[in-house]
């Protein structure tokens, strides 16, 4: 029989690995609504942050120092890719911009997998220790909890500076009406170069706190961004609430179905639910 505090455990695990799916699915949110670009190579930038990490570790470098500077190298990547490989999307419009835009991230996705597989072919880990917290008959991972926090932390700030800043307000506004966002002095193709930073450092983030309790190898990128993908249509492809919503909802419906019918009936689970939601909501895809 299942014990009370053991569904506790299972619903702590599910809110973590729905924070994660939330990361990644705002990034994916973030660079589309903005811009109308589908990017596939979201969970590459998980990946690579997470290898800059672990060598970093490897090396003698704080746990916590290495996942900065993770972040920083991600953000530096982001920045040449925005403007070089989005500099040719972005000159294109409608759907030739959203196809180009697969074109280019898919590719660049496959050659950054192809490229890392052969520097880098374990598997990978963040070495944090936080130990376990007691629950009744059973216990709670930290890495869990540390997971939700920081997690949790960094969704906050993200919607505080779309809220309450200058460029999130500015960024908002092109989300509704670029044309009119252009009339009144904001440049789109800068604020798109800033979101596109900005997303390409919560999918690294995201990287990093799946990893306190999973391991990661390169191929797990297209895991990655599938469960973006998914996550992002069924919050409605253009809402950062609704990406948060569907990520902590499917995180939480895969855990429960991995523990109770095994992991893979659970990735059944997974897409089932995210059609559901799709037929119940299919305004979401509009």
């Amino acid at each position: 029989m299942v014990t009370a505090s053991t569904l506790v455990a299972i619903g702590v695990n599910g809110l973590a690995y729905g924070v994660v799916l939330a990361l990644l699915g705002v990034s994916i949110t973030l660079v589309f609504g903005l811009g109308e670009v589908l990017n596939l190579a979201t969970g590459v930038f998980s990946v690579v942050a997470v290898l800059v990490a672990t060598t970093l570790t490897g090396m003698g470098t704080h746990v916590a120092f290495a996942g900065l500077i993770a972040l920083v190298v991600v953000g530096i990547v982001g920045i040449m890719i925005d403007q070089s490989l989005f500099h040719v999307v972005y000159k294109s419009e409608g759907e030739e911009r959203i196809l180009l835009g697969i074109f280019v991230t898919l590719g660049l996705a496959v050659f950054l997998q192809g490229v890392l597989t052969n520097l880098f072919p374990s598997q990978y880990f963040l070495p944090v220790d936080v130990g376990q917290v007691p629950v009744g008959t059973t216990t709670i991972s930290g890495g869990s909890l540390v997971t939700i926090a920081a997690g949790g932390l960094l969704l906050a700030s993200v919607f505080a500076f779309l809220q309450y800043t200058f460029l999130g307000k500015a960024t908002r506004t092109i989300f509704q009406d670029e044309k009119g966002a252009q009339l009144v002095g904001v440049k789109p193709r800068k604020i798109r170069t800033l979101i596109f930073v900005l997303s390409a450092g919560v999918a690294g983030f995201a990287g990093l706190v799946y990893t306190i309790g999973s391991t990661i190898t390169v191929a797990s990128g297209f895991q990655l961004t599938t469960f973006a993908l998914i996550v992002s249509i069924v919050g409605g492809v253009r809402s950062v609430q609704g990406a948060v919503v569907a990520g902590v909802l499917l995180g939480t419906v895969n855990q429960f179905a991995n523990f109770f019918v095994g992991s893979y009936l659970a990735v059944v689970i997974l897409f089932s639910t995210a059609i559901v939601a799709i037929l119940v909501k299919p305004e979401v895809l509009a």
